[in-house]
């Protein structure tokens, strides 16, 4: 996995931007992973403004969400359906029938994981998949001790994820639950782009760069990527060794 270190979360911002930007004008049917959290949300802003102002168009690519939480409404305003919409796919030419992302209220969770995985297949698979980092490593809601060989699966989140997230609830309470999209689902995308910014991250992006390749750091799996890239600002790479690229 190749680290670039960014000078802030705008430059880094930028470049994940032109990343996306760059693929889109490659192959306009791309097919696209991408995140919520805050990390990506400046990446997301500079696309917008790419297409409202220098007209690049999402109307051919394909989208798929790294996950949603087990039990909310496409339209609560906590669920990552309408996160996307608002951040993104709202704001962009997106189809929305090329826009996937997993049913939380689904009748049947696990049939809902099937079906979701089949419909990354159906697309072709991913061709670039966009990931932040977890303070304890997680990608996706792939927690500590998630398999390297997980699909997309029914996960329960760790105290330490529901914590960061329940500013986001009524009382301050997370879902317990979520959909996911799997470690292995994940590593066989084309190209994996990790984001991190901040110094609450600098620790979990120093122990997936330099501890062991562990499952119990989900995002250390990406050092064996033959195609990942991990985009810090200085903050996020302020724990990492003096071997990290500029």
């Amino acid at each position: 996995m190749r680290a670039r270190v960014f000078p802030d979360y705008d430059a880094m911002s930028a470049a994940a931007a032109d990343v996306v930007a760059q693929s889109l004008e490659q192959l306009p049917s791309a097919v696209f992973m991408l995140p919520t959290g805050i990390t990506p949300l400046g990446m997301y802003r500079r696309l917008v403004d790419m297409h409202r102002s220098e007209g690049l168009t999402f109307a051919e690519a394909t989208f798929f969400n790294l996950d949603e939480y087990l039990g909310l409404a496409s339209d609560h305003a906590a669920s990552y359906h309408m996160y996307m919409k608002e951040h993104f796919y709202g704001l962009i030419d997106a189809d929305p029938t090329r826009i996937f992302v997993p049913e939380g209220t689904a009748p049947d969770p696990e049939a809902e994981c099937e079906r979701y995985e089949a419909a990354i297949a159906e697309a072709g698979g991913i061709g670039v998949c966009v990931l932040g980092i977890g303070r304890n490593g997680h990608i996706g809601f792939n927690e500590p001790g998630a398999s390297f060989d997980s699909r997309t699966r029914v996960v329960e989140l760790s105290e330490s994820t529901r914590k960061v997230n329940a500013g986001d609830f009524e009382a301050d309470r997370a879902p317990e639950r979520a959909i996911t999209v799997g470690m292995a689902t994940i590593f066989e995308s084309r190209e994996v782009l990790l984001l991190a910014s901040g110094t609450n991250k600098a620790g979990a992006v120093a122990a997936a760069m330099e501890g062991d390749v562990s499952e119990s750091v989900p995002a250390s799996m990406l050092r064996s990527h033959p195609n990942a890239s991990l985009f810090l600002d200085e903050d996020a790479a302020s724990d990492l060794g003096r071997g990290v690229a500029g």
